[in-house]
């Protein structure tokens, strides 16, 4: 029952699982700030799913995303930090590397004084090859702005963030 499988995985790759690396980035409509919100708001956690670009094994985590905005800041609706993560991790990657480009997206996008996001991700390769591990997870963060400067800021944002693991 193998006949034609390289063609079904070459098309689940290519149309599913590195569909961010043939598409746009989503469209994402921003507003200003009308409100003057200036509190932390946390989005999360997202459940992702990519591909590492060293064996394209699967990569199966949660992301949680913190913003302090700002009068300037523009606003995007909730589902579009999902869309934008989302499109992110859908290419062959390393999750170090997939959160810094989250980061520069949303970074980019709102402008905000502050941002934060942490991932927590399963590794298959770690289970399927190698050390054969299949428990362990890779938590990586990326803080800009804010919550580099403010101990506290960042302290609340992580307290906030449910138990991982």
């Amino acid at each position: 029952n193998t006949d034609d499988t390289a063609r079904r995985v070459a098309k689940m790759y290519v149309k599913e699982v590195f569909q961010g690396r043939y598409v746009k980035a989503p469209t994402i409509t921003e507003f200003p700030n009308a409100e003057h919100l200036n509190e932390l708001m946390i989005v999360g956690p997202i459940t992702v799913r990519s591909a590492c670009s060293h064996h394209f094994c699967p990569i199966m985590g949660k992301i949680w995303i913190g913003v302090l905005p700002n009068e300037h800041t523009n606003v995007i609706g909730l589902s579009k930090y999902a869309r934008l993560a989302e499109w992110v991790m859908g290419r062959p990657q390393i999750q170090e590397e997939a959160v810094v480009q989250l980061a520069d997206l949303i970074q980019q996008k709102t402008q905000p004084d502050g941002l934060a996001i942490v991932m927590e991700a399963t590794h298959f390769c770690m289970g399927w090859r190698g050390v054969k591990d299949v428990d362990s997870k890779m938590i990586n963060s990326v803080m800009r702005g804010s919550f580099l400067k403010d101990a506290n800021l960042r302290r609340e944002f992580l307290s906030l963030i449910p138990q991982k693991g």
